[in-house]
C-alpha cells in the first residue's frame, strides 16, 4: 500500500472514521457495529504510514475520540476537527516530512564539551528549534556560544521565543536557511532525512565545523564520536570534512 506523507495517514483515518460511523448509525447498523467496523477501517488505514508511534495514533484516533464524545468530556465530532486544525496551525504542511514534536531532554547534550571545544561566541544553530529545548540543552553545554534556532510552525517560533531569550529564534525552513556562518549545527530529525542534513552540511558547513544529531545516525559517515544521553539514546557527533564510512561497519559508543 502507498504511503501517504505525515500527518495525511491520521486525518484520512479519524475523519473517514467518523464519517463511516455517522453513516452506519444513519443505516440504522446496532451501536456495537456503527463502532467495531470504523476501529477495523482505522487498523486498515495503519499501513499508510511508516512508523509505529504514526501508526498507533492512526489506528487510535477514532477509537480515542469516541471515547471522549461518549465517556465524559461531552465533545462533539466536529470538536476533534477543530483540534486536528489546531495541530495543523502548530505543524505546518511544508514541516510535515521534518521530525515531528520530540523536545531535546535538558541533559541529553552533557558531553558535548568532551568532543567539542568552541571558542567563546561561536555560533550555534538549532535546526528545527521547536519549544526551545534543544536550545536549552546545548546552552547547558556551550554557555558561552552564540544562539540561533530556526522553527517552520510560528506559534512554536513565538513559544521558543519566550522561553529562550538568550537566543535569535527564525521563523523558516531549515532547509532553506543558509548554514554557512555556524560552526555546530544540531538536528533531532528523522532517519529519513538525515541524508538531507549531511548534503546540505557538506555543501555550505566549512571544514572545522560540526553536525550533531541526537539519536539518529548519518548513516553513511563515520562518527567523530557517539555519545550516550542520560535516556540512553545515542548523540552522534559528526566534523567537516566528513568521512564516509565503509561499507558494513559499524560505530559502537565512545
Amino acid at each position: 500500500m502507498i504511503k501517504l506523507t505525515w500527518p495525511l495517514p491520521a486525518l484520512l483515518a479519524w475523519i473517514s472514521s467518523w464519517l463511516f460511523y455517522d453513516a452506519l448509525l444513519r443505516a440504522a447498523a446496532p451501536e456495537w457495529i456503527a463502532l467495531l467496523l470504523p476501529v477495523f477501517w482505522s487498523g486498515f488505514l495503519t499501513r499508510l504510514t511508516h512508523t509505529t508511534m504514526r501508526k498507533a495514533l492512526v489506528g487510535l484516533g477514532f477509537p480515542l475520540s469516541y471515547m471522549g464524545v461518549n465517556g465524559g468530556l461531552n465533545l462533539p465530532p466536529v470538536g476533534w476537527l477543530v483540534l486536528l486544525l489546531v495541530v495543523v496551525l502548530v505543524y505546518p504542511r511544508r514541516a510535515w516530512q521534518d521530525a515531528p514534536l520530540f523536545p531535546t531532554p535538558k541533559k541529553a547534550l552533557r558531553l558535548l564539551p568532551d568532543h567539542i571545544t568552541l571558542l567563546a561566541g561561536a555560533r550555534i544553530l538549532d535546526a528545527g528549534s521547536g519549544m526551545g529545548d534543544g536550545l536549552i540543552a546545548l546552552r547547558n553545554a556551550f554557555p558561552r556560544a552564540d544562539f540561533t534556532g530556526i522553527e517552520m510552525s510560528w506559534p512554536l517560533r513565538f513559544l521558543s521565543a519566550l522561553r529562550c531569550t538568550f537566543a535569535r529564534i527564525r521563523q523558516g525552513d531549515i532547509w532553506q536557511a543558509d548554514w554557512s556562518s555556524y560552526d555546530l549545527v544540531y538536528l533531532f530529525q528523522r532517519p529519513e532525512t538525515m541524508p538531507r542534513a549531511v548534503e546540505k552540511a557538506e555543501a555550505q558547513l566549512r571544514p572545522g565545523a560540526w553536525l550533531v544529531s541526537l539519536e539518529f545516525e548519518a548513516r553513511e559517515l563515520k562518527a567523530q564520536a557517539v555519545v550516550e544521553s542520560p535516556d540512553g539514546r545515542p548523540v552522534w557527533i559528526y566534523q567537516l570534512p566528513f568521512e564516509r564510512k565503509p561499507a558494513g561497519a559499524v560505530i559502537r559508543f565512545q
